[in-house]
């Protein structure tokens, strides 16, 4: 079946998640009569108090800078908007492709990737920290609300997608791949992993590629937009970027003389619009090259199927190299983050040393927990906090927390 791009309600594409065929859930529930899974998975991930939190989880900048400035919350709808119109024009399951979007920073700790690189400084004695794999642990034991499980209980196919973000974990042996290689996976992978089988070793479903890259393709609009608006850098200095040349080249020649705020606009939206109209062609030609008879056979291709072009992937390197010299490592942000890590290493030595410390229900049954457990509790506490809530506890704890204002 040749694949061709999709709108107006086509039918799904043979190599889309079928939702009727699901493998279905750790515990077996009654099908809903008005919702596929995905369906439900979506109203779940929505309604869980980790969704809530990431309204006030940095992205770069930290929370009291701006109220136009992306958050968690932010970034993960305007990566769910993406990963729809790239399910939409493939003919994949959308609400699959949204689940994923939806769920994918679930696990990231508070204050951006600066918290998560302290946290996995702090947690490399007892197996590190991954915001992906920490995203798993929450939909599968820290979100308790239900009372017949811990977790949401989410589909298999929403959970291969989450913990398969970047592609396969492991080889057909079993080794590590990617940054995991040499090691071993993060905890809350391996943990999970004795229950249920996820399929490590495979490709996830053109669904949760369609969200992996939809999530690169928001990440860097969003950050020229943040960086501009901050004044980190200048609209002109975009021109050393030969993809954003083009698109401020384009823009100054329809609409010359246009004030500043739109032509920001202008510009982080054709960004937006040329990757996502490059991962369709690339998709439909991988499609058509690859002629998948399956969600089956989407796995066991060997390679991701929905990405970026060759020329694409080029330029959105030179994209990411240039907010890494322009936005990451600016002094101000910089200065910042040097700040913040402070928060969560102090947060991390006090609760480990003295986990009474925490609230309830944090703090019960301490008695019996090995260090390496009260470490693993004390990460899974400050990972779930907001960047606000962090100040407020550090404040409590200490008399000399860093004035971020």
């Amino acid at each position: 079946m040749k694949a061709d791009i999709g709108f107006g309600g086509q039918s799904r594409a043979i190599y889309a998640q079928n939702p009727l065929e699901s493998r279905g859930r750790l515990f077996p529930e009654p099908d809903s009569p008005t919702r596929t899974p995905f369906q439900r998975d979506r109203d779940r991930i929505i309604h869980s108090s980790a969704f809530r939190r990431l309204k006030h989880k940095t992205q770069v900048f930290v929370y009291h800078e701006g109220d136009h400035f992306r958050t968690r919350l932010t970034h993960t709808i305007e990566v769910s908007q993406i990963a729809r119109s790239l399910a939409r024009a493939l003919r994949l399951d959308e609400d699959l492709a949204e689940c994923l979007a939806l769920s994918h920073d679930l696990g990231h700790t508070p204050f951006g990737h600066e918290g998560e690189d302290v946290m996995h400084e702090c947690m490399a004695p007892y197996g590190g920290f991954d915001h992906n794999a920490q995203s798993l642990r929450v939909v599968t034991h820290l979100e308790q609300r239900y009372a017949e499980f811990d977790g949401l209980n989410l589909a298999w196919e929403t959970l291969e997608g989450l913990v398969k973000h970047n592609g396969p974990l492991i080889d057909a042996n079993g080794a590590p791949l990617g940054k995991f290689k040499g090691g071993q996976l993060p905890f809350a992978i391996r943990d999970y992993a004795k229950q249920q089988d996820l399929l490590l070793h495979t490709w996830p479903s053109a669904e949760a590629q369609a969200a992996a890259i939809a999530d690169d393709i928001a990440y860097d609009a969003h950050d020229l937009d943040d960086g501009l608006r901050a004044g980190l850098f200048a609209i002109e200095d975009m021109r050393d970027v030969p993809f954003l040349a083009d698109i401020l080249e384009e823009v100054d020649g329809k609409y010359p003389g246009l004030e500043e705020s739109r032509r920001i606009h202008e510009i982080v939206r054709r960004s937006i619009t040329r990757m996502v109209e490059d991962v369709i062609r690339e998709a439909v030609r991988n499609l058509n090259e690859v002629a998948p008879q399956s969600v089956q056979e989407i796995r066991m291709a060997g390679r991701c199927l929905v990405g970026f072009s060759q020329d694409m992937t080029a330029a959105e390197k030179e994209v990411k190299r240039f907010l890494f010299a322009r936005v990451y490592r600016h002094e101000d942000v910089l200065a910042v983050r040097k700040l913040v890590a402070r928060v969560v290493r102090d947060l991390f030595a006090r609760f480990h040393a003295e986990p009474d410390l925490m609230p309830k229900p944090w703090n019960s049954g301490l008695g019996n927990l090995s260090e390496t457990e009260i470490a693993r509790l004390v990460c899974d506490y400050i990972a779930g906090m907001t960047d606000r809530y962090a100040i407020e506890e550090h404040r409590r704890l200490f008399d000399d927390t860093p004035d971020l204002g």
